[in-house]
């Protein structure tokens, strides 16, 4: 369960492609921590992406 619970971030799909040209399915995840976060006066835990918490959108408890 790789998804953002603030920007929604999730996994992309692809192709690995070798230097033949043959082509396997890849996918790559969003780096996504599980963070308690301040929320409405309380906590609450939630799944966060690192460029979310580096760029202060939301604020660990």
């Amino acid at each position: 369960m790789a998804k953002c619970a603030i920007c929604e971030k999730a996994a992309l799909f692809g192709n690995n492609v070798s230097h033949s040209h043959r082509r396997s399915n890849a996918m790559w995840k969003a780096n996504v921590k599980s963070v308690r976060v301040k929320v409405d006066g309380g906590t609450k835990k939630m799944y966060v992406c690192t460029s979310c918490l580096r760029s202060g959108l939301v604020e660990r408890a």
